[in-house]
């Protein structure tokens, strides 16, 4: 339980609710004195150590039943009131509907419910791990109940309901069952909630909360005001020491290297293969990177802290070069060298003419690969920064996959929720399947963990 609680603890961390150490500590202890058995105590205890403002008791009360709930009802077991006959009945009406339905209807009236993992793995099709708030969990659990059938129980269920009256099972029984399934219906759909609300309460606290200051950090970057832009250039600077830090300790461990049983084997077949002498892996903890980021009026915002970023922590990375795009593309490389990060991101994003309805990624890939395919090798990382978004005009999916057969990995960061790919002029969803990764960056505090997260794997 111990261990629950300090995950509860990192969770209204991650929602912006201050807990220091000490009042962690506190809430162990009361939790130590008072129990667990008497659930309405526990949860007191813990918002009597925890929560010191009024602002934050909503925080408490959404996570609190993600942590310690029981999951969500349990469903009921509509078998224990048939005969054998019946049963039986059931059993041969449900096998005539298709695969999904059958699944469900079974999961509906046998009690069963799908395992936990068999929720989570529904979820993350669903796509969870894009989700970060109550109103995205609600979507996501939409997506999951359509996965399981939802949207046809109801013509699924008349059709049972006829199918067992031919088979001549009693009004009575068809009734109870048809009761029972229909509360394990409501039941089933708060069980997905609970998941989701959950994964998505846990992945929050999970995204390197070292990383992620104030609630400002986790404001969409597309709608600060002036204001709130100025505060978060000044945690540029916080987050760049952090993250050369976590660098500095990655290289510290890769210099051990990781453990070679090949060249170990082979270095002791003149020992008689007695492992005396241990073979170690260097790994190449410095990437070389390519950034290529649309800097079109829509995209500016996330644009400058993006620059900001690799600007700051270009001594990370072994090589780097960089490109901005609007309608057509341009190296940047030499801009940001030799200059103070601010002038530099200033000068890139106001000497490129600005306009919406502009941009133009295929056209762009085309002078790439004519101008500066050069700057990709198999060593290189590739970053893209855009929302996907062409105005209409050829995505040059070719072109894409050529990047990504030559590079070593092609990785894109897009500020839009999943959601809205391939809504309007996005041809997100055919770019999507050439990369290796997307990753969504909708604010400061996503934006960082993705660069952070570029720099331990690439």
């Amino acid at each position: 339980m111990d261990n629950r609680i300090v995950e509860f603890i990192r969770g209204l961390r991650a929602a912006g609710v201050r807990v220091s150490l000490a009042e962690s500590v506190d809430a162990l202890h009361a939790v130590e004195e008072l129990g667990i058995t008497n659930k309405e105590v526990f949860r007191s205890s813990l918002r009597a150590t925890l929560i010191k403002e009024s602002d934050d008791f909503a925080a408490f009360e959404e996570l609190f039943p993600l942590y310690f709930g029981s999951g969500g009802p349990p469903l009921q077991n509509a078998l224990d009131d048939m005969s054998p006959d019946e049963q039986q009945m059931l059993e041969m009406a449900l096998s005539a509907l298709s695969g999904r339905m059958q699944q469900l209807l079974d999961w509906l009236s046998s009690g069963d419910g799908p395992t936990k993992e068999e929720l989570e793995e529904m979820a993350r099709r669903a796509g969870v791990e894009w989700a970060n708030n109550p109103q995205e969990a609600r979507w996501v659990s939409r997506r999951m109940l359509q996965q399981m059938g939802f949207a046809h129980l109801e013509e699924q269920m008349q059709q049972l309901y006829e199918k067992l009256q031919e088979m001549g099972m009693s009004q009575e029984a068809i009734e109870k069952l048809m009761g029972v399934v229909e509360a394990n219906r409501e039941a089933l759909a708060e069980q997905v909630a609970q998941q989701v609300g959950q994964q998505i309460a846990e992945q929050r606290a999970n995204r390197a909360d070292d990383l992620h200051g104030s609630d400002l950090m986790n404001k969409p970057l597309q709608s600060l005001t002036e204001e709130d832009a100025n505060q978060l250039r000044k945690e540029v600077q916080r987050l760049v020491t952090q993250m050369r830090s976590r660098a500095a300790l990655r290289r510290k461990r890769g210099n051990k290297g990781k453990f070679d049983s090949k060249s170990t084997i082979r270095a002791n077949q003149k020992n008689g293969g007695v492992p005396i002498e241990l073979k170690f892996k260097k790994k190449k903890l410095k990437p070389s990177l390519v950034l290529i980021c649309d800097v079109s009026t829509s995209m500016r915002a996330v644009a400058e802290f993006m620059l900001r970023l690799t600007y700051e922590l270009q001594d990370q990375v072994a090589k780097a070069r960089s490109f901005a795009f609007n309608s057509d593309m341009l190296e940047i490389s030499v801009t940001l060298s030799g200059s103070r990060a601010a002038d530099a991101v200033t000068k890139v994003l106001y000497d490129i003419p600005p306009g919406y309805y502009a941009t133009d990624l295929g056209n762009s890939l085309n002078t790439f690969s004519k101008k500066f395919m050069d700057a990709v090798d198999g060593r290189t990382t590739v970053v893209i920064l855009g929302d996907g978004r062409n105005n209409y005009n050829s995505p040059r999916i070719d072109l894409m996959k050529d990047l990504q057969r030559r590079a070593k990995k092609l990785v894109w960061f897009n500020p839009e929720y999943q959601r809205q790919w391939g809504t309007g002029d996005s041809d997100m969803l055919e770019y999507y399947p050439v990369c290796d990764s997307v990753s969504v960056v909708r604010n400061l505090a996503q934006l960082a963990t993705a660069v952070d997260r570029l720099l331990a794997d690439a």
